[in-house]
């Protein structure tokens, strides 16, 4: 039962299902949701917390960068409540709009660093 909560709290909050559609398509780390997102910093680091907790999301660390990605390891039941996201928001206006967006922040790290 805490599984299936902690799964469905985590997809609950649209910025965190920008964040699972974005990842989907490739890694990004905190500054780069950041700028996608138009959040704060710590308000998007709560949010992948949140996320790893359900096991959604994992990193790596790059140097002084935290590089997310989707889980590859995710459970099988949050493998597919990805898959049903991405299927029912694959169109959306807002997730295409992020989407053309991602080649502005692919470089942000460098620039930053």
């Amino acid at each position: 039962m805490k599984e299936f909560v902690r799964l469905m709290k985590a997809l609950s909050d649209q910025n965190r299902v920008k964040i699972i559609t974005m990842l989907g398509v490739r890694e990004l780390c905190v500054c780069e949701l950041t700028a996608l997102l138009g959040v704060a910093q710590p308000t998007v680091s709560k949010h992948l917390r949140i996320l790893e907790d359900a096991g959604l999301v994992s990193f790596r660390k790059e140097g002084n960068w935290i590089i997310y990605r989707l889980n590859d390891e995710c459970p099988e039941q949050g493998r597919t409540m990805l898959n049903l996201v991405d299927q029912w928001l694959d169109k959306a206006p807002e997730i295409a709009g992020l989407r053309r967006r991602l080649p502005e922040v692919r470089h942000l790290r460098k620039i930053i660093a």
